[in-house]
């Protein structure tokens, strides 16, 4: 049986029901989306006339789901240090760790307009662990020995966590933030690049991605959209290179859209893969018309941050039916 045969929770602990041992990390990515929501919100509220307060209450919800899960994950983390070790060290559920990484560093924006001393502190602590998860994956690859089909989309999201760091980090003050800015936008670029030649490889050479996993080829779509979110930031203006990248990301976002909703996988916490890729593409979708003004653009921006407020909206619904079915923490 290949490592790709069965659901990564399955492979992590022995079968039993209601036991926060099984509290899954990729859960995180709900916060991602949350935040996302929340940016996005915000960036629409001044195109749209939308009102704010929607933006504030999402990022509140955000705060609050992050609260809630990192706490229930220390706990699983004091309770079954085992458990962590073997989700950490496994080939697949290991990579969405670096959700809690982008969790902090999407906060950090989200948070600042309530209190920019705290805004600081939490993106500097999210830099500091997408850093560290940065390197913990590439470190890892670099031993060698991977089996091919083990090249998956949530390679990516080492990489999406250091591009983050110039999406988030471009208002930041601190001296040393620029500098830091560039830094991870240099190793997110290039880990995009070398991630994405070897998952496509894979992606065509060999057998179709599990339905577990079907959802996680949204995240294709983020280093576009987040590499032109990074760009703009550093380099000041919507220019032809930014181009290029917003529209590689909705070309992506919609071959990755026709994969992941032809054929849905059944509901479980993965699904919440799909939710940072499509903020990360509304965030732009909303920065490219503003910069570029006219119609299309305008309804493309609109449709996007719809799109993922539904998205978001419909993924808590299920999340919360999940969780009191008893279904969230059953082995």
């Amino acid at each position: 049986m290949t490592p790709l045969a069965v659901p990564p929770a399955a492979t992590l602990a022995p079968a039993t029901t209601g036991s926060i041992r099984h509290l899954p990390v990729n859960l995180f990515a709900s916060v991602m989306s949350l935040a996302g929501l929340a940016l996005a919100w915000r960036l629409g509220a001044g195109t749209f006339g939308l009102p704010a307060v929607v933006g504030d209450t999402v990022g509140v919800l955000a705060v609050a789901v992050f609260v809630v899960l990192g706490t229930a994950y220390a706990l699983k983390a004091l309770r079954h240090p085992d458990a962590v070790a073997a989700e950490f060290n496994h080939p697949v559920a290991g990579n969405f760790f670096g959700t809690i990484a982008i969790s902090l560093l999407l906060l950090g924006p989200v948070v600042s307009p309530w209190s920019a001393a705290a805004g600081h502190a939490v993106w500097t602590a999210g830099v500091v662990a997408a850093f560290a998860i940065v390197f913990t994956a590439v470190s890892r690859l670099l031993q060698g020995g991977r089996a091919p089909d083990l090249a998956l989309p949530a390679w990516l999201i080492a990489g999406v966590g250091a591009l983050d760091i110039p999406v988030t980090g471009a208002t930041m003050p601190m001296p040393w933030a620029g500098e830091v800015n560039l830094a991870a936008a240099g190793i997110g670029a290039v880990l995009a690049v070398l991630m994405l030649a070897a998952i496509f490889a894979r992606l065509v050479f060999h057998a179709p991605l599990p339905p577990a996993l079907r959802p996680s080829q949204m995240i294709l779509v983020a280093p576009f959209a987040l590499g032109f979110l990074a760009y703009v930031n550093l380099a000041g203006e919507v220019d032809r290179f930014a181009s290029l990248l917003f529209y590689a990301a909705l070309f992506f976002f919609a071959v990755a859209s026709v994969k992941v909703f032809r054929d849905p996988a059944p509901f479980a916490p993965g699904w919440w893969a799909i939710g940072f890729p499509i903020a990360a593409l509304s965030n732009a979708a909303l920065r490219y018309a503003g910069a570029h003004p006219s119609t299309p653009l305008t309804w493309i921006a609109g449709a996007l941050l719809a799109l993922l407020a539904a998205v978001v909206a419909v993924l808590a619904v299920r999340t919360a039916l999940f969780t009191a079915r008893g279904r969230l923490l059953a082995g």
